[in-house]
C-alpha cells in the first residue's frame, strides 16, 4: 500500500505547480459523484481554493438521483464550489441533428455525453481562466475505457497513475463518504450501466495484473487485447510525416 500522507502532499504540490505555471486562476472538473471525480475534487480543493466541481446530468436516471446526491455530498463535506448544468435537452438535439445525416449506433450515442461535458468544462475554463482537471485512473487508461476527446481530454490529471484499488485506498485515507466507496463503478452513460459489466472483467483482476503482473491466460489476453486496440486513445493523432505506428 502507498503512503497516502506522502501521496497527498506530493499531489497537492504537483497541482499547485501546474496551476502556477499556467498562470491560471483556478480549476474546473466534472463532479460525477463517482470515486475518481471525488478524489480529484478533494486533491484540487486542497491545492487550489478556487476549485469548481460541475455536475452535468445527461439522460441517465442515475445522473439525476444517486450520482447527483453523491456529488453534492462530496462537495459539501470538502467545501467545493458546485455548479450544475442539465445536458439532456442538448444531447437530444444533437441526436436529432446527427440522425438526419447518419445512422447513430449505441456507442456513438453513449459517447455524446462525455464530449458534451468536455465542451462545458473547457468553455468554463476559457471564460474564467481555469484549467480542466482530468478524472481518469490508471486501470481505465490501460484498457482504453474512456471517451476520446471526452473525459479523455484535460489539462492535467492528478490520479492518472493510480489504479482503481489505489483510488479506493486513497479515498479511505481522506475519509470520503462510504457511499462513494461502496458504489459500483459506473460512468452513468445509460441506465443500468456499470464499468465492469461493459468491460466484461473486474477491476480487481485488472489491478492485480497491473500492480503484480498476476493473471490467468484468459484474463491476460483480454486485458492486453483491450490495451492494444485502444493505443490511439492514449497517443496524439498520427500525422503523415510520423508514419504508421
Amino acid at each position: 500500500m502507498r503512503d497516502y500522507k506522502s501521496e497527498l502532499e506530493k499531489r497537492v504540490k504537483f497541482i499547485q505547480e501546474v496551476v502556477k505555471k499556467a498562470d491560471a486562476k483556478g480549476i474546473v472538473y466534472g463532479n460525477s459523484g463517482g470515486k475518481d471525480s471525488t478524489l480529484v475534487g478533494i486533491l484540487c480543493k486542497k491545492a487550489c481554493e478556487n476549485t469548481i466541481g460541475v455536475i452535468m446530468p445527461c439522460s441517465s436516471k442515475q445522473n439525476y438521483s444517486q450520482d447527483r446526491e453523491d456529488a453534492l455530498l462530496v462537495a459539501k463535506q470538502f467545501n467545493i464550489e458546485t455548479r450544475e448544468i442539465d445536458l439532456k435537452s442538448i444531447k437530444e438535439l444533437f441526436v436529432q441533428k446527427l440522425e438526419a445525416v447518419t445512422s447513430l449506433n449505441a456507442n456513438a450515442i453513449a459517447n455524446l455525453a462525455p464530449r458534451l461535458r468536455m465542451t462545458v468544462l473547457y468553455s468554463m475554463a476559457a471564460s474564467e481562466k481555469c484549467l480542466v482537471a482530468g478524472t481518469g485512473n490508471r486501470s481505465e487508461g490501460y484498457l482504453g475505457y474512456f471517451t476520446k476527446w471526452g473525459d479523455g481530454a484535460y489539462d492535467f490529471n492528478p490520479i492518472a497513475d493510480l489504479t482503481v484499488t489505489e483510488i479506493y485506498e486513497f479515498l479511505r485515507y481522506l475519509m470520503a463518504p462510504d457511499r462513494i466507496i461502496c458504489k459500483a463503478p459506473s460512468a452513468g452513460l445509460f441506465d443500468g450501466q456499470t464499468d465492469e459489466g461493459e468491460l466484461g472483467i473486474s477491476y480487481s483482476k485488472v489491478d492485480e495484473y497491473l500492480l503484480k503482473g498476476i493473471a490467468d491466460d484468459d484474463t491476460k489476453r483480454q486485458i492486453e487485447r483491450l490495451h492494444a486496440c485502444s493505443v490511439h486513445k492514449r497517443c496524439m493523432p498520427v500525422n503523415y510525416e510520423d508514419g504508421v505506428v
